[in-house]
């Protein structure tokens, strides 16, 4: 009798999310032309700490140990966080995500080319790469959470209270949330921290065995073990001070019964502090161009006031997409009063309108500024990367199934069309995506450009387009499964809780939100004059 193996579910999530990473390291970093080079390992480090950094939040583990008043579980809110059947898995994502994210960033470096490897007989230890200013840093963090955890762990419990009033005292107010005993939130939380710091033990160790690549010096190998260091220990850093600030969370509760209606969560200072001192702590430079914006340049030397303009405009993008979450204050309002549905798909289409028409801003101004109407439109043979071209057409694929299935689990179980606000609002963002490709296909040329220029700037714009249309496609398809998880589970035959979100669904929905913030940074690669090949527009093209 064939011996039959079934993945167990939760095993899914993980080894999808697994793959996932793999599969966005090795077509960020992979140039099959170039192999690995001081450029291509930077870029490869760089995305390795930014989706490690994304996966580090503890934001749904705030709230552990505390017992709501009144209250049950909630797809919207969550549930409640008191058992260790709901307590672990929250703990587990951030920290099991943020160690085999860097785990895998060591073991996604594109493979040696060589049939025959160089032998290296130095004996590599992590002390020999370890940032150590910043190694003693974490070793303090660590400590202090330990600390604090543990002092957590003599805490009384409260019992929650139904809000109300004691009226021979005057009518004063009692109640309010609970909590579990401080020594079952220690025991979690301290576990969390210890798993935490072995894991980061084992990553520094398969930092410093992880093979040499060859294309590298042996300078650059050491240096390239220093950076993924010092990216994994702020990271690591952080995770730990929000251990800490959920422990403060805990601790900072006041008893219901006493009537105390606010509290403040000191440790929440400290954790901002080491957030901010880890942002700001960055890891040594490799030789060659980094960063997000390849420098553009022109072949006789000398950076061109266009080709200056346009890597502004790409500054100006990052700040019209957090424009949003900078006057949050007064959207918040707003999506909330919005009709049902358009609220967060309003959100994604707003960031994305905003980005396209600072594009279209970015061209007039080019055309005012540099061009003339006597210079030829050079236009690029590819303007879009295969690879961004690819993303483009399968999130544009992945939006349209959402759509469907999620119409068709809708009409069979009676709620409302959920899919109809995302589709309006991506159609509202693709047509303001016109004026921005019109203004780039249409403008002149730039004078005094070298040859190349021209059509690097405008291929810069078109993919920056792209970029932006994939990321929201992605975002919205991301929205339509997490709203309508449960016409999902309709469409596939599958039993579910009115009041739970299919978890399938939802985890297909975080990834895709995962992707599309991935996306959404994808850095753009045109080095103008440097073997970019451009076509000039006929008349009758330039006029169409």
């Amino acid at each position: 009798m064939p011996v039959q193996f079934e993945l167990p579910p939760m095993l899914l999530g993980p080894l999808a999310a697994a793959v996932v990473v793999y599969l966005i390291l090795r077509w960020v970093v992979w140039e099959p032309r170039t192999g690995a080079s001081p450029e291509t390992v930077s870029q490869h480090a760089l995305w390795v700490g930014v989706i490690g950094w994304m996966a580090s939040s503890l934001q749904g583990a705030m709230n552990i140990g505390i017992i709501p008043a009144g209250r049950i579980n909630s797809p919207v809110i969550g549930p409640i966080l008191v058992t260790p059947e709901t307590v672990m898995p929250v703990l587990a994502w951030p920290i099991v995500g943020v160690l085999g994210i860097h785990a895998i960033g060591q073991v996604s470096y594109p493979r040696p080319k060589r049939l025959h490897r160089k032998a290296s007989l130095h004996v590599r230890k992590i002390r020999d790469f370890l940032p150590q200013p910043l190694a003693w840093t974490t070793l303090a963090i660590f400590t202090g959470a330990a600390l604090f955890i543990a002092w957590t762990g003599t805490l009384p419990a409260y019992v929650p209270m139904p809000y109300g009033s004691v009226q021979p005292e005057g009518f004063r107010t009692i109640g309010g949330d609970g909590r579990i005993a401080g020594i079952d939130l220690a025991t979690w939380l301290g576990a969390a921290l210890v798993v935490l710091a072995a894991g980061t033990w084992v990553v520094l160790l398969l930092i410093s065995h992880r093979r040499q690549l060859e294309p590298l010096t042996d300078h650059d190998n050491s240096l390239l073990r220093t950076i993924a260091m010092n990216r994994l220990l702020r990271t690591v850093a952080t995770v730990a001070s929000g251990l800490a600030v959920t422990a403060g969370n805990f601790a900072a509760r006041p008893d219901p019964a006493v009537g105390s209606t606010s509290w403040t969560n000191f440790a929440g200072l400290g954790g901002m502090a080491v957030l901010l001192a880890m942002l700001v702590w960055a890891p040594p430079k490799l030789a060659g161009p980094t960063g997000s914006q390849a420098k553009l340049t022109a072949p006789a030397g000398g950076s061109h006031p266009a080709a200056r303009l346009v890597s502004s405009v790409g500054a100006a993008l990052g700040v019209a997409a957090a424009l949003p979450l900078l006057v949050g204050v007064f959207l918040v309002p707003a999506i909330m009063a919005a009709p049902a549905g358009y609220g967060p798909p309003g959100f994604v289409a707003l960031v994305a309108a905003l980005v396209l028409l600072v594009l279209a801003a970015g061209q007039l101004l080019l055309q005012r500024n540099y061009a003339n109407a006597d210079q030829p439109r050079a236009w690029p043979r590819q303007p879009v990367s295969p690879a961004l071209s690819t993303t483009a057409i399968l999130a544009l694929l992945v939006f349209v199934t959402t759509l469907v299935v999620s119409a068709a689990g809708n009409s069979l179980i009676g709620h409302d069309a959920g899919w109809l606000p995302p589709a309006v609002l991506s159609a509202v963002a693709v047509i303001l995506a016109l004026p921005a490709f019109l203004a780039t296909r249409r403008r002149y040329g730039i004078r005094d450009a070298p040859p190349g220029l021209d059509a690097a700037l405008r291929a810069i714009t078109v993919y920056r387009i792209v970029r932006t249309l994939s990321a929201m496609f992605m975002a919205q398809a991301a929205i339509v499964l997490l709203m309508n998880s449960q016409a999902w589970a309709t469409v596939f035959g599958v039993a579910f809780m009115p009041t739970i979100p299919w978890w399938p669904a939802s985890l297909a929905g975080a990834i895709l939100a995962g992707a599309a913030m991935v996306t959404a940074l994808l850095p753009v690669r045109v080095l103008a004059g440097s073997g970019f090949r451009s076509a000039p527009l006929s008349d009758r093209e330039a006029i169409t």
